[in-house]
């Protein structure tokens, strides 16, 4: 299970350029949305990926305006994980979402994996222009040792109980 003191946040290319481009980009936008207000929320670090910015475009409003002073990493190597300036700030649970499911995605949870990271995946929050890529890299994650999960589960994992005022901040977000 996810643990506020052992998680981090990693979101990976919700860019503008890929709105017209991946299935259900808009629901995507929304739960990464979700996560990373709950995640600050909780106290977790949250680490922010942007594919080649400058034709891409920045990370999508409906996310951006969440992020506060949290830097976005530009990147132009697939895997998040080998990106310069990278890092989990000491956590060793990754909470993975973004795009696409296939590419980066899959290859950022693969390295995470492959140095020792738990990784869980939010797989509401995961997307591809395809479906079936989508299908494909979720499966290849999840094959390679990472814990498919949902913007909800994963929250409230985090959360542990009800009744208190993290309970009530998370269950806001998501209702």
């Amino acid at each position: 299970m996810l643990e506020r003191e052992r998680a981090a946040l990693v979101v990976i290319d919700v860019q503008e350029a890929f709105r017209p481009a991946v299935e259900g980009f808009g629901e995507i936008a929304r739960r990464t949305a979700i996560l990373v207000q709950g995640a600050r929320v909780l106290g977790l670090p949250v680490v922010v990926t942007e594919q080649y910015p400058r034709g891409l475009g920045e990370t999508v409003p409906e996310v951006l305006e969440h992020l506060g002073v949290t830097p976005r990493l530009p990147k132009t190597v697939f895997s998040a994980a080998r990106a310069e300036g990278f890092g989990l700030q000491g956590r060793d649970q990754a909470l993975v979402c973004g795009v696409e499911t296939h590419v980066c995605v899959s290859q950022t949870v693969l390295d995470l994996l492959a140095e020792g990271t738990e990784v869980h995946v939010a797989a509401d929050a995961a997307g591809s222009r395809r479906a079936s890529d989508r299908a494909l890299g979720l499966e290849r994650m999840e094959r390679a040792g990472a814990t498919l999960s949902g913007t909800e589960m994963a929250l409230f994992e985090l959360v542990g109980r009800a009744g208190t005022d993290d309970f009530k901040a998370v269950q806001g977000l998501i209702r």
